[in-house]
């Protein structure tokens, strides 16, 4: 019999904060710009596959160790297979929800000060090669880039510190309808703006000799980063998570849901950005340089420009704080401590990985790692070593090592649905084509193929 804790008081609790996990900068920014630089809606169905084949199975697996047992994966591996090996990786999981948690936070910062900037006024009657000296200024200004970085986990740690149904449930709770409703009305207006349906053909016209194979990579890749996936996140989540919870219809909920948010973020941007002439494939440079210039174009372009950043606050804290719970949850369950200092003591490692990535591009701008300052060097090993690695790890665990009855219990909870056609689909999955697909992403990214 597993050991009860405080979980999330509802299913619904459950799934807000798991979506709210899974969605990030990477919906709203990286998802749509991929996919029109890799065929539109090629990419668009490449990515559904790898959501279906490969992120839908470990983010079972995921399910699968945190709910039968309801604890961090070390803790788990521990219980469900004593002496296993595997449980070393909870200590990857939990020093890489640092490192990308830490860098992540800059980028957040950078987001909090859009939404005072804008606010005021101040992202309103400049040339595009304004609003890059304006981003650059900020990215290059010490004092300010710490301060927000700083200000921002302050928030998010305030919310930590309520707890799982008062802060994370609560925050979720509220965040995730405000995100939907914010994207939707996004949506309309920029179905309603002059060639808008040049956008749409730009998103959703499928072309397979757009695609590549570096297209197929960049779907599976995001379809992994996306859903929050090799980190323990969401076996920490799910270890908060009632025996009661049908977990292959929550896993299908979350990941429509986040897929949903990826596709409306896209219906959002690419209509608009046609409507002003810009470029689709901006990149990085989108939400902070192009953006900004399409809304001042745009009738009410000061709370437009609000309104946008705000939803990327929601989507950042909601990251930060699954990230964030990763190594609090590892602190309680493994050295008995309570909420209050395991928040403390990764606050302050928080803090100093973030700090170091704030100043990575200036006062520390000449410590150079691998070919990389601090914060791209950071952005490269987390989501291309951590996760995959994580992932791969799951994905082998649950599919060579974990007793099926273990695996057959949490997708039928303990013989009341089921799992026909889901047990064999999950195992499949996680033998043969998760472990096959990250170790080539793994190898692209590193440029061995």
């Amino acid at each position: 019999m597993s050991e009860k804790r405080i979980g999330f008081a509802t299913r619904l609790g459950a799934i807000a904060a798991s979506v709210g996990s899974a969605v990030g900068l990477g919906n709203i920014w990286r998802f749509p710009y991929q996919a029109g630089q890799n065929g539109g809606g090629a990419y668009i169905l490449v990515y559904l596959l790898c959501v279906l084949l490969l992120g839908l199975p470990i983010m079972m697996s995921e399910f699968i160790i945190g709910r039968s047992t309801h604890k961090n994966m070390r803790g788990a591996v521990e219980q469900l297979t004593p002496k296993s090996p595997f449980k070393v990786f909870a200590y990857v999981g939990v020093l890489g929800a640092l490192l990308i948690c830490g860098y992540y936070s800059v980028v957040c910062g950078w987001v909090l000060e859009y939404v005072v900037d804008s606010g005021e006024g101040l992202l309103l009657g400049h040339t595009p090669e304004q609003y890059s000296e304006i981003f650059n200024s900020l990215v290059g200004a010490p004092q300010r880039c710490v301060l927000w970085t700083l200000i921002f986990l302050a928030l998010n740690f305030v919310i930590l510190n309520k707890g799982i149904n008062k802060g994370i449930e609560r925050m979720a709770n509220v965040m995730m309808p405000l995100l939907f409703v914010l994207l939707i009305v996004f949506c309309v207006n920029s179905l309603m703006l002059p060639n808008s349906s040049k956008g749409l053909d730009f998103l959703f016209s499928i072309d397979f000799n757009g695609l590549g194979w570096k297209g197929v990579v960049d779907a599976m890749g995001q379809a992994f980063m996306s859903l929050s996936l090799g980190v323990t996140c969401l076996i920490t989540y799910s270890s908060y998570f009632s025996d009661d919870n049908h977990l292959m219809k929550d896993a299908v909920t979350i990941s429509s849901l986040d897929t949903l948010v990826a596709i409306l973020a896209g219906i959002v941007i690419f209509p608009a950005v046609f409507s002003f002439g810009m470029e689709p494939n901006a990149g990085p440079k989108l939400i902070f340089e192009i953006l900004p210039t399409i809304f001042q174009q745009m009738p009410g372009g000061v709370v437009w420009a609000v309104l946008f950043f705000v939803l990327l606050f929601f989507a950042s804290i909601t990251s930060t704080i699954s990230l964030s719970e990763i190594p609090i949850t590892f602190l309680i369950d493994e050295y008995k401590l309570s909420r209050g200092k395991a928040i403390a003591i990764t606050a302050v490692l928080m803090t100093v990985v973030a700090v170091l990535s704030a100043l990575s591009f200036s006062t520390l701008s000449d410590v150079i790692i691998a070919g990389r300052n601090i914060f791209d060097f950071l952005d490269f090993v987390g989501p291309n070593f951590f996760m995959l690695l994580g992932g791969l790890v799951t994905a082998v665990y649950v599919g060579w090592f974990l007793d099926k009855k273990v695996v057959h219990d949490q997708l039928t909870n303990g013989g009341k649905h089921s799992a026909r056609f889901t047990h064999p689909y999950i195992i499949f999955c996680l033998r043969f084509i998760a472990p096959v697909a990250i170790i080539m992403i793994f190898l692209y990214y590193v440029g061995i193929i």
